[in-house]
């Protein structure tokens, strides 16, 4: 298989908090729609596009993870420094966002957190 593409879909309930949220964060907008905010993550414009749960459960054939009780993937956000990812915990805060974990050092040479956007979906925040 060589796709020409890679991008990931996620469910949300609000349209306007999931694109206010991301945008408070800095992320670029891909687009909107009636049924998706779209945008753009990283160096190489990673597309994630963020629908109506009912839409996308719709198209996938099935029942939507609930968030709140598990985790369906956690994506990974690479920061330049240990001060880059404190200052980012602080943004998603004050974006609406939850800490799951504060920012810490772990392993050999690790620092990160981990968050969850207003819809649960979760990002580690990682500096190595």
């Amino acid at each position: 298989m060589n796709p020409k593409m890679i991008w990931s879909n996620l469910a949300v309930s609000d349209l306007d908090r999931t694109t206010d949220f991301y945008t408070a964060l800095g992320f670029k907008s891909n687009g909107r729609s009636d049924d998706l905010t779209s945008f753009l993550f990283g160096q190489h414009n990673f597309v994630i596009h963020f629908f109506l749960k009912d839409i996308l459960q719709e198209a996938m054939k099935g029942e939507m993870t609930d968030t709140s009780k598990s985790n369906e993937i956690i994506f990974t956000i690479a920061a330049e420094s240990t001060q880059q990812a404190d200052e980012w915990a602080k943004e998603v805060e004050a974006a609406g966002g939850k800490l799951i974990s504060q920012p810490e050092a772990f392993g050999s040479g690790y620092y990160g957190f981990v968050f969850a956007d207003p819809d649960g979906h979760r990002f580690n925040v990682f500096h190595m």
